[in-house]
């Protein structure tokens, strides 16, 4: 039987990683639980990695470079579309971030809550391009006169949170149907309510917005490696 490549071990220990660290934190989760469900020995994963926050780090990465082609692309492209068809794309990616890549939303989580140091410097490096690409595109429609003379960095701040925490946040409103919403239909929501936010002509009466094709394929979703961990 072939012995697996040197790459495809340290893809399963960060794939194991990502479940535990996602689901235990960082102090709670063991290395000798990382290693059993990457079915390797715990010296191996010390042969892949110096530490313990060398695997957290490699795992975050990981989670980040599944979603990056999908945020290079919308910050660099279309740079003329009206905010009716630009904003509904945005959603689309944070929707689908919330959706397939939950791991790396808990991983962020983490890593600012128990980690911090390099914390907010990998944050950095790796969202704030697609966060700032959103607050030049708005502020070049601000200046156009096509959206509300908002400050941009707010609008986008509170557009990325929107997104991203009022799913769990709605679960505690009485009456909230949100929490329930699969992608498309949360897409339509969240389009629908910051268009009637930010642009003049939607502000009276908004027709229920109609889904447009998105031609992105949506980020591969983070598949927790293996079973539960006994």
């Amino acid at each position: 039987m072939l012995e697996p490549r040197p790459s495809e071990v340290r893809a399963r220990i960060v794939k194991a990683a990502i479940a535990l660290f996602s689901r235990q934190g960082f102090h709670g989760t063991r290395t000798r639980e990382i290693a059993r469900l990457a079915d390797v020995s715990e010296v191996t994963v010390f042969r892949h990695f110096d530490h313990k926050e060398g695997i957290f780090w490699s795992a975050l990465q990981s989670c980040f470079s599944s979603i990056m082609p999908r945020l290079t692309l919308l910050g660099d492209t279309s740079r003329d579309e009206a905010p009716e068809v630009r904003l509904p794309k945005i959603v689309c990616v944070l929707v689908d971030v919330v959706t397939y890549c939950p791991e790396m939303m808990r991983l962020i989580a983490v890593a600012l809550l128990e980690l911090r140091g390099p914390a907010e410097e990998v944050c950095r490096a790796n969202l704030t391009p697609f966060f700032t690409a959103i607050s030049d595109y708005l502020t070049r429609n601000i200046e156009s006169g096509k959206v509300r003379t908002l400050n941009p960095a707010i609008v986008t701040a509170a557009l990325g949170l929107t997104v991203i925490m009022q799913p769990e946040l709605s679960r505690i409103v009485g009456g909230s149907p949100l929490s329930q919403l699969g992608g498309r239909d949360a897409i339509n929501q969240y389009s629908e309510f910051w268009l009637k936010v930010l642009v003049p002509s939607h502000a009276d009466a908004f027709p229920r917005f109609s889904p447009i094709k998105v031609t992105e394929q949506p980020v591969s979703p983070a598949q927790p490696y293996g079973g539960d961990s006994q």
